[in-house]
């Protein structure tokens, strides 16, 4: 019975050393991580059916990036679509030495800064280089790869900026653009493909 009790404890204990391992944040030291900017290009919009749900390609879209923060969500229709929003910095916003001087958070679909003043960087260049993006996976696969996404891990990921309508009325549409703030400023991104860039 007590060789039991204590097998039973190795094995708790090893899955809460993974979980905290899975959540710990990736370390960088200073500088900008990622010089290149998001990649998009303009289509003429095509639609296809995800579930109950048509899905307009507006544009193809490539990033690499920096992984500022993960919010998952679990209720209504957005979170069917995309379980995962990512805060994504690039350029200045993928420097640690900047990054440290931000807080970062995300909740109800918003992504929000805050910083003593003077800021570290000016908004603008904070607003240009990072965005909230919501994710709709491709595939279950892509599903559990972002929800295996930790905070300052760098991402490649690819796929569209599409628009979501649903036979009901129901709309939710991607921002083109990243200079907007503010209610409907997020990407949409069906995501096609993901990887990981292992530390060092």
């Amino acid at each position: 019975m007590t060789k039991r009790i204590f097998i039973v404890s190795i094995i708790a204990l090893c899955y809460l050393a993974v979980r905290d391992w899975e959540g710990k944040p990736v370390e960088h030291p200073p500088g900008i991580l990622v010089a290149e900017r998001p990649v998009q290009v303009d289509l003429q919009p095509s639609s296809f059916m995800l579930g109950e749900y048509e899905l307009t390609r507006k544009a193809s879209f490539e990033i690499r990036a920096r992984v500022l923060s993960k919010e998952p969500y679990y209720m209504g229709r957005t979170a069917d679509l995309a379980p995962i929003d990512l805060a994504l910095g690039w350029g200045e916003m993928s420097d640690s030495a900047i990054l440290k001087q931000i807080d970062i958070s995300q909740s109800a679909r918003w992504y929000r800064t805050r910083y003593d003043l003077p800021p570290p960087i000016p908004d603008q260049q904070i607003i240009f280089n990072s965005s909230n993006m919501h994710m709709i996976p491709a595939r279950k696969a892509i599903e559990r790869s972002l929800k295996k996404l930790r905070e300052g891990d760098i991402v490649s990921i690819s796929g569209y900026l599409v628009d979501v309508s649903h036979h009901s009325g129901w709309y939710w549409n991607s921002s083109m653009s990243r200079l907007d703030t503010g209610d409907g400023a997020c990407e949409l991104v069906y995501v096609e493909s993901l990887s990981v860039e292992n530390p060092g």
